[in-house]
């Protein structure tokens, strides 16, 4: 075992594992949060995005032992007073089915939005391409993207 300070959602948390432990495993059994989610497990669905320094970054992959810099999850983007845009955009255009994808949606788009705040319709579907969605509300979560970057341009 060694230890580990991570800085997530702005806070200084201390925690004790093997250092191969995937990043996913800290944030959601030992921190309780909930936001990022275990899908493939190789990094090929995008469930389990985090940022570490506004990257976003495959946490299942991850191991803890390798992050260095700020993590933000999808709890640490908004509060429930104040959303973030693109929470609040996925909310008013319905953009969430099961929900399952909405995580690495929101947090891939967030990536995005850091770097370009304009981007065309088809660099927001180029920044989600790694992500699986099921339900098939692509088109929504599009829209989600696109309300969220003109209220945050």
């Amino acid at each position: 075992m060694a230890s580990f300070t991570l800085r997530i959602n702005g806070a200084a948390r201390r925690i004790e594992t093997e250092p191969d432990t995937p990043l996913l495993y800290i944030l959601r059994n030992d921190l309780e949060l909930n936001g990022p989610k275990f899908g493939c497990g190789l990094a090929q669905c995008g469930a389990c995005s985090v940022l570490v320094d506004g990257k976003e970054v495959r946490s299942c992959v991850t191991p803890v032992s390798s992050v260095q810099g700020e993590v933000t999850t999808l709890e640490g983007l908004g509060t429930l007073d104040k959303l973030h845009p693109l929470q609040r955009a996925f909310i008013e255009e319905q953009a969430c089915q099961c929900g399952y994808c909405s995580n690495g949606m929101i947090v891939a788009a967030c990536a995005l939005l850091e770097a370009n705040r304009r981007p065309s319709d088809e660099e927001i579907r180029k920044a989600l391409a790694g992500h699986l969605c099921r339900c098939a509300s692509h088109n929504r979560i599009v829209r989600a993207v696109q309300r969220a970057a003109k209220e945050m341009a």
